[in-house]
């Protein structure tokens, strides 16, 4: 029987040979695996989490409110679960961690070009992110071309005038390489929209539970970091918990919060 022909199993179907052999640890230490399924299903969600959100890019841009309010709860809620799994990691204690780290080499989450595709789909510009990458390496050439990509908050706006709220022309036609500015060409909008307390107003809320959700995963991370490691450099000589400060408290979406004290 050829391998075409073979009947599909639940094993074939969800590839387990490949995933169930993908995980080889570098040491005989017992923690090690638990490190390795844990970021291995990140990167799992991740391309999850990708797939979803360009599907809500594009249910806004279609001014298909709806389906993109259900899409935003799935991703919220796969969110959750995202941010949940640190708990798992942190069972890791840091003499654990430090038993195998070094087996780790120049390996580093910071390396991780879903998650750097995924802060580009949400908006942020960094094309410094690039150096962690071989140019004309397909990380490289992925990452890049989120950075150039609409993001999230672009579709948003375009969903808003779809739905009727004028959103400044500067705004719509910004250069989407540059990071999200507050703008009072968007506010107006914004503003509209929730005193009329309908589905644009429920789409902006759910905007505002993924940036709070986003914000949450980056202070969890950051401690998790801190407890396992304290205030040494990460692997492959990243920075560490010191980097990863300077990324909270940074809204994807500053004109959905500002506009909370006009309302």
């Amino acid at each position: 029987m050829s391998e075409e022909s073979k009947a599909l199993t639940y094993t074939s179907y969800l590839a387990l040979d490949e995933i169930l052999g993908a995980q080889r640890p570098r040491s005989e230490e017992h923690d090690e695996i638990l490190f390795i399924v844990v970021h291995q299903v990140y990167e799992l969600w991740f391309k999850e989490l990708l797939h979803e959100l360009a599907h809500l890019q594009r249910l806004l841009e279609e001014g298909r409110g709806p389906q993109a309010l259900s899409t935003l709860k799935r991703i919220l809620t796969i969110l959750k679960l995202v941010v949940a799994q640190i708990d798992v990691l942190e069972t890791l204690t840091p003499v654990q961690f430090l038993s195998f780290r070094e087996r780790l080499e120049s390996a580093s989450g910071f390396q991780s070009a879903q998650f750097r595709e995924l802060e580009a789909v949400l908006g942020r510009r960094d094309p410094k992110v690039l150096a962690a990458y071989e140019e004309g390496s397909e990380p490289y050439g992925s990452v890049e071309a989120a950075l150039r990509r609409r993001s999230l908050y672009d579709s948003f706006l375009r969903y808003l005038t779809l739905r009727g709220y004028k959103v400044s022309s500067d705004r719509l036609e910004r250069d989407v390489t540059m990071p999200v500015e507050e703008s009072e060409g968007v506010h107006s909008a914004v503003l509209a929209a929730y005193r009329d307390d309908g589905e644009a107003a429920q789409v902006c809320e759910r905007m505002v539970d993924l940036d709070e959700g986003f914000q949450e995963w980056r202070y969890r991370h950051v401690k998790m970091v801190e407890r396992t490691i304290g205030s040494r450099s990460g692997t492959g000589g990243s920075p560490g918990a010191q980097y990863l400060h300077t990324t909270l408290n940074q809204p994807m979406f500053p004109d959905l919060w500002s506009v909370r004290s006009e309302l």
